[in-house]
């Protein structure tokens, strides 16, 4: 289907390249340039794809005519693609975890025999804790800071539990008490941070079902989760630390 494009603007004297256009439809912006073909310039740019191209403008056709929303537009993408991160991150995957519990904790077959014995059972072998062990033996890293209520409530007792398979896939866990997260300001959403440059916020619903997943780019705000990470992991009390706290006080 043929795209619906509007003329942006260009800085060219004589209406000819570099400019932009806008689609209509899908509000991409359609940068039109001089193709950079040379190997070497191609060779150092990342994320590169075989059908993607490249093109060079001047910054000031940027500055002067991209978009310019006060308002950031929510980028999300499907659980599916949300999986892929966890697979071709290149450096580090980090997650705080804010919530009191998760449907999807609740709706698990353990859950209601954790709530009969205490215990959590747990699968090494599970395709999740395969792919962190393959990240982290290949040198990345992988870790998360859990907020916990005191006393804790069942998800969060369940989750406790289920942090021994999470550090032995490889993963650095840490917890924090919500009256700690509070006093250093943590902001109080689920997220993944990849490779600090992307994060991807979990928006749940009141019955903690997961809704949709946002990601942000945005350099500036990208910072402020990696602040918020730093933060969390500067405070937390690694796991088995925290885990002898809670059965001292239970």
């Amino acid at each position: 289907m043929m795209r619906r494009l509007r003329f942006t603007g260009t800085d060219s004297k004589n209406g000819g390249c570099p400019a932009l256009h806008d689609d209509l439809d899908t509000g991409e912006i359609i940068v039109q340039g001089q193709p950079l073909t040379d190997r070497d310039d191609l060779a150092q740019l990342q994320y590169f794809g075989a059908d993607d191209a490249a093109v060079v403008v001047p910054r000031q056709l940027l500055a002067n005519w991209a978009p310019k929303e006060t308002e950031r537009v929510p980028e999300l993408i499907s659980p599916e693609e949300f999986g892929r991160l966890f697979e071709t991150f290149e450096h580090t995957a980090w997650h705080l975890e804010t919530r009191r519990g998760y449907a999807s904790d609740r709706e698990d077959p353990d859950f209601g025999a954790f709530l009969s014995t205490g215990r959590v059972t747990w699968d090494l072998d599970s395709a999740w804790n395969r792919n962190i062990r393959d990240q982290v033996d290949s040198g990345k890293r992988v870790g998360r800071v859990r907020v916990v209520d005191n006393p804790p409530t069942d998800g969060q007792r369940f989750l406790l539990g289920y942090g021994a398979v999470n550090v032995a896939s490889g993963e650095d866990v840490g917890c924090l008490w919500r009256a700690d997260a509070q006093r250093i300001s943590l902001p109080e959403e689920d997220f993944w941070i990849f490779d600090s440059r992307l994060v991807a916020v979990l928006h749940f619903d009141e019955g903690d079902v997961l809704t949709s997943i946002e990601t942000i780019t945005e350099p500036a705000e990208v910072v402020r989760y990696s602040m918020a990470r730093d933060a969390a992991v500067h405070h937390a009390i690694p796991y088995k630390d925290f885990v002898a706290q809670v059965s001292a006080t239970e």
